[in-house]
């Protein structure tokens, strides 16, 4: 095939799509016709699972190890997506979500200089780097969606520190939004609420006591689950939401209001 007769396809990069809201993402993503890289850390079994539902709906789709904590990754991260376009006849990403992440609670004056900056390298550091890295791969009027969460808004003792780190994101996005506004890039964050995922071992999801009191507090009435959040990442890759950027859209099921 030569140059002049590749044809555009989209592809997404999704980081932590293997579970979760990531893996929510990334499928709903390929139902729009897109194809999809994702990434995982260390469960390289839900993954390949990821990418065998994404090929059998038709699309491309690619799994890659990647620490998000770990900044020195990146540059060799960067050469193997585009190894992957390439092969794939593509010359850009259309998308880059930053889904993955770690969960931590603790209070505030037992919070060690550790757990600081593990979650500050995953959660801000690395979304900073990675997105940096990956620019000159992203196509001119394409797509940026950071996952942030309520916690920026809603605060509990013992989450000051990944509270912090989401807002950090949230303020990134909105200045990446500035700066990249001349590619006609859009860069906009989705705010989960409490999900039923294993974020945080699993806390939401099968602590009865804690899933309760989250739906308890939702004006739906429930807890949340990926698929409440994924299809709404994916709606901000349309071209119908071309013109939504800088923002950060909550997706709580009205959690705690």
């Amino acid at each position: 095939m030569t140059q002049a007769t590749v044809a555009f396809q989209k592809v997404a990069l999704v980081t932590g799509g293997g579970r979760g809201i990531g893996r929510s993402a990334a499928l709903s993503i390929a139902r729009m016709g897109i194809d999809v890289i994702i990434t995982y850390h260390s469960n390289e079994r839900a993954a390949a699972t990821v990418v065998a539902e994404i090929e059998d709906m038709g699309r491309k789709a690619f799994a890659l190890r990647l620490d998000t904590g770990d900044i020195r990754s990146f540059e060799p991260f960067t050469r193997s997506v585009q190894e992957i376009l390439r092969s794939w006849d593509q010359e850009h990403l259309y998308a880059l979500v930053n889904s993955a992440g770690i969960g931590y609670a603790a209070p505030f004056a037992e919070t060690t200089e550790e757990a600081f900056d593990q979650l500050l390298n995953v959660h801000f550091k690395g979304v900073f780097f990675l997105t940096q890295n990956l620019l000159p791969a992203l196509a001119d009027g394409g797509r940026i969606v950071n996952v942030t969460g309520n916690l920026t808004r809603v605060t509990f003792a013992g989450y000051s520190v990944l509270g912090s780190m989401k807002a950090a994101t949230d303020a990134l996005s909105r200045f990446l939004a500035k700066e990249l506004g001349s590619r006609k890039i859009t860069v906009n964050a989705i705010s989960p609420g409490a999900v039923e995922t294993d974020f945080g071992g699993g806390a939401v999801r099968d602590n009865s006591e804690i899933n309760a009191f989250v739906a308890s507090q939702t004006a739906l009435g429930r807890v949340g689950v990926p698929d409440d959040v994924g299809p709404m990442i994916a709606a901000l890759l349309l071209d119908s939401h071309r013109w939504v950027t800088a923002q950060t859209i909550e997706v709580s099921g009205g959690s705690f209001f």
